[in-house]
């Protein structure tokens, strides 16, 4: 039948379920030692972009091959962002019970400060979401990653909201709906990430492999 052919809308959707289960399973292993998070994640945005512009070939090898490329810039990286994100979340835990605690002049002082805490927050998620899928796209600098992630991230806003929507609805689903859907989690959210990312990154970046195909 034409509906189960390889070809067909709904047999191409299955390949891509089960591709992200795969690259959801490679993420989560290669993850486990924490501050290999950031290689396994830009390795994992480079193989979900190859498969949404329709050039993945041998996942794992592509994946673990990027992992590898990749492993020093983006460590580095997720260092300097983890280290980010827990200085955020500790002050932002401080201030709102300092606000908690407090009242008259000293309240509205707390609340604007954990105000700009969390406008700092959000700038950070939107690097976030970013600078992954650039270390797997281009080549540049660290500094240069994080300035641009911001800078493509609120220039392309509406993107950087849905993609966050993406990450938050699965999140959401697999904590209070059914947690079984945790099998695609991560792989099937930087699938959907790419697909929306992709116009984007191909505007500001260049395949990593055309040099080396280059004659």
């Amino acid at each position: 039948m034409k509906f189960f052919s390889y070809d067909s809308k709904f047999s191409q959707l299955l390949l891509k379920l089960c591709y992200s289960s795969y690259l959801n399973l490679l993420w989560f292993i290669c993850s486990l030692p924490i501050f290999t998070i950031g290689a396994s994640t830009a390795a994992l945005y480079y193989v979900s972009l190859k498969i949404v512009r329709g050039e993945e070939a041998h996942i794992g090898a592509m994946f673990f091959r990027a992992f590898r490329e990749n492993f020093r810039q983006a460590t580095v990286l997720w260092l300097i962002l983890l280290a980010i994100g827990l200085f955020l979340g500790g002050d932002g835990y401080i201030l709102y019970h300092l606000r908690q605690s407090s009242t008259g002049t000293m309240a509205v002082v707390w609340t604007l400060i954990l105000a700009l805490v969390i406008a700092a927050a959000v700038f950070y998620v939107i690097v976030l979401e970013y600078v992954f899928p650039l270390v797997a796209s281009v080549r540049n600098s660290n500094a240069a990653m994080l300035k641009n992630s911001f800078l493509i991230g609120t220039h392309y806003l509406f993107a950087s909201i849905l993609v966050f929507a993406v990450h938050f609805a699965m999140f959401f689903a697999v904590v209070a709906l059914f947690t079984p859907l945790i099998v695609f989690g991560e792989g099937l959210c930087a699938l959907l990430s790419a697909w929306l990312l992709n116009r984007v990154l191909l505007s500001v970046s260049y395949d990593p492999d055309a040099e080396e195909d280059a004659p």
